[in-house]
């Protein structure tokens, strides 16, 4: 296994360039904040973007404790990775944590001076200082149930061929997935248990087939929301297809509007109007 280092200070734009540079580099998987990821997919460790606190977020993207720095190695170890890219604030961090895995040693380091401009730097800084914006180098998909609750957009750079994925076309889109941490913001958030209801109310009233939303239910777990809504129909031949554009209407715009992970909504037809 070849081990590389990229290395600069945080909010430098460091996981944003990981994908690009595997890509160069022809290097299979990251160690980035917590995370192993091979291929493009997380598959071990806990996101250093997920702790409240900034000590909480160092710990773990130094693999501080011993389950989580076990769980990684040992899938590191079932995959046998190629090559590999550890991502830290500087040199020495890139060592503890090869240290932590038992990697092999860094064999390459780069720098992020070394693949960036000054320009690039001052924007990425920017993004993190004035929002609180930072970068993780995978699929939005790959992280949507570790960060349910969390505030997450798809960032697609049209690349060719990144991660040795082609499409025809103009190129292939590696999406990057941008995160606001909590010790990001000015305060907490929450989302109220009244929030999902008022959504299915509202979204009733504009479905067509759709008289009333007589009750809804939900456990409001962030990760894995159940929701079961029982509903007034307008009699028509197509009731069942109208109650089952509501049913995934409804979860499109759960997801959208508080970034919860929705696993099912159940709908009960409970009157005929």
């Amino acid at each position: 296994m070849k081990v590389y280092s990229l290395t600069g200070p945080a909010g430098t734009g460091k996981s944003y360039q990981a994908m690009a540079l595997c890509q160069e580099k022809n290097i299979v998987s990251i160690i980035d904040d917590g995370l192993f990821i091979f291929r493009n997919k997380v598959e071990a460790g806990i996101s250093a973007k997920r702790q409240k606190t900034k000590v909480g977020a160092i710990k773990t993207a130094l693999f501080t404790t011993d389950e989580h720095c076990d769980s990684v190695r040992r899938r590191i170890r079932e995959l046998e990775p190629e090559s590999i890219l550890v991502i830290g604030t500087s040199d020495k961090m890139a060592d503890r944590i090869v240290a932590r895995l038992e990697l092999p040693a860094v064999s390459e380091r780069i720098h992020i001076e070394d693949i960036t401009t000054e320009e690039d730097r001052k924007i990425a800084e920017r993004q993190r200082t004035l929002q609180g914006k930072h970068v993780i180098p995978v699929p939005t998909l790959q992280l949507k149930r570790d960060f349910a609750g969390y505030f997450m957009d798809p960032l697609k750079i049209f690349r060719s061929g990144l991660f040795g994925g082609t499409v025809k076309g103009e190129g292939a889109a590696a999406e990057r997935t941008v995160v606001r941490p909590t010790y990001s913001y000015l305060g907490e958030f929450y989302i109220s248990d009244k929030v999902i209801s008022d959504i299915a109310q509202i979204l009733g009233r504009r479905s067509p087939g759709v008289d009333r939303v007589l009750k809804i239910y939900e456990n409001t777990a962030p990760d894995s929301l159940n929701v079961e809504v029982s509903l007034a129909m307008t009699y028509s031949p197509g009731i069942w297809e109208h109650a089952a554009d509501f049913q995934h209407e409804l979860a499109k715009q759960i997801e959208s509007m508080t970034a919860f992970n929705v696993v099912r909504v159940n709908v009960d037809i409970k009157q005929i109007v």
